[in-house]
């Protein structure tokens, strides 16, 4: 399979779960991406089209040092929990969880978990 042929898929796939997902003030989206290096996390608001909060392997706080830990199964942890707590500072508590396209395995589903661990409810 192509990478081209895989980008169109995982875009057929995002709009299809898309079309069913919506953030709002009171239960904002979670939506995460991820590339070959890196995992990326932000919480948006759908009504007003804002990105209320954001997380990523690339964050200075997140004190991933190792560049070798970015973009594996321990970075997606990282940034799972960073998001959570960020989340539950700024008082929020539930969220919508939206993989953008992407199947719920590894790195994906490493992240929600450790952001369920930490107290984010979807």
């Amino acid at each position: 399979m192509g990478t081209a042929i895989r980008a169109e898929a995982r875009l057929k796939r995002k709009k299809r779960v898309r079309k069913k997902i919506r953030g709002t003030p009171e239960k904002p989206r979670l939506c995460v991406f991820r590339s070959s290096r890196h995992i990326y996390a932000q919480i948006v608001d759908d009504s007003t089209g804002k990105t209320l909060l954001a997380a990523s392997s690339l964050s200075k706080d997140l004190g991933l040092k190792n560049r070798m830990d970015c973009g594996n199964k321990k970075g997606a942890a990282l940034v799972g929990t960073a998001i959570a707590e960020l989340a539950l500072k700024n008082g929020i508590k539930r969220v919508v969880f939206d993989r953008n396209g992407f199947l719920y395995h590894g790195r994906v589903k490493t992240l929600s978990e450790a952001a369920r661990e930490h107290g984010l409810e979807f």
